[in-house]
């Protein structure tokens, strides 16, 4: 179903609205009928997998963690566990048949780590910053602030110690309630791992022949790294729209670079290669006037 692939793209969440932008009202309600998506709250939808896992963490008295409890938050993820993440006390003897059907994780909780069936939002946002690689940690960091946890993420940043402080640290740092979406959080990610290359999500661009505000800018060396999906510009007019944009924003000397979803996901060293070799031939242009300038 279209609506299930797209709201697996949004990171397991989204609104009713948004789905609809992506796919169509007929298409929603069709996969609504067929219980492949589920609502979770006013306007609110997850896929029926991730509502599921509260049931799985509740029958083996247990709670969700880590990417898991993010989604019990309406945090985004990147993407959807396979199992439900659970964790249950450590000297807890768990049987076999709960064993194989989630990733079980070990650790004695206080009652205010707990929140319903998952981690506190302060834990699971410790765990996901210690624990997660940290395109994955950023996404959530990123949907958590979106949902207004600028207090929460400072705290668990501060609470890890030792092994993931370094990196819960940078993430926190770097994390933006700008970045619109779970596409946007692991592209700029990528962009993070490029020396040289440092990218701010939503930037407005505004000239008396161009108005833009691509996914993602750096304003210093003109680059403008758009994250593209069909979902989001498959009609005609808004593919009409991007066009536009994209030759006004070249003729204003940016470079523009567009990923597509699966490139981002599934070729991430793909598309570090590429903003290296772009950053790269920008350095060498950059060289280039100065010469002539000294000269």
């Amino acid at each position: 179903m279209e609506a299930v692939t797209a709201i697996r793209r949004m990171g397991g969440l989204g609104t009713r609205a948004a789905l609809i932008q992506a796919t169509s009202r007929a298409e929603v309600d069709r996969a609504l009928r067929a219980e492949a998506v589920v609502r979770v709250g006013h306007g609110r939808y997850a896929l029926a997998e991730v509502d599921a896992a509260p049931t799985t963490a509740h029958a083996m008295n247990a709670v969700l963690c880590l990417t898991s409890a993010a989604l019990h938050h309406e945090w985004e993820v990147k993407a959807l566990p396979e199992k439900p993440h659970v964790l249950v006390p450590r000297k807890r003897n768990v049987p076999r048949r709960w064993r194989d059907a989630v990733v079980l994780h070990r650790r004695d909780l206080e009652p205010d780590e707990i929140d319903g069936p998952a981690t506190s939002r302060e834990l699971t946002l410790v765990q996901c910053l210690r624990l997660l690689p940290y395109d994955e940690a950023l996404v959530i960091a990123d949907s958590a602030l979106r949902a207004g946890e600028v207090a929460t993420l400072r705290r668990a940043a501060m609470l890890v110690r030792g092994r993931g402080q370094t990196k819960a640290r940078e993430v926190a740092q770097r994390a933006s309630a700008e970045s619109a979406n779970a596409f946007e959080s692991v592209t700029r990610a990528i962009c993070h791992s490029v020396p040289g290359l440092d990218v701010e999500p939503q930037v407005v661009i505004s000239t008396p022949h161009c108005w833009a505000r691509p996914d993602l800018v750096d304003r210093d060396r003109r680059i403008v790294v758009e994250c593209e999906s069909y979902e989001w510009h498959g009609n005609r007019a808004g593919f009409r729209k991007d066009v536009r944009r994209y030759t006004l924003l070249t003729s204003e000397g940016w470079t523009v670079l567009r990923f597509t979803w699966e490139d981002v996901m599934f070729r991430a060293d793909w598309v570090r290669e590429v903003l290296i070799r772009t950053l790269a031939g920008d350095t060498q242009t950059l060289v280039g006037r100065l010469d002539a300038r000294a000269a």
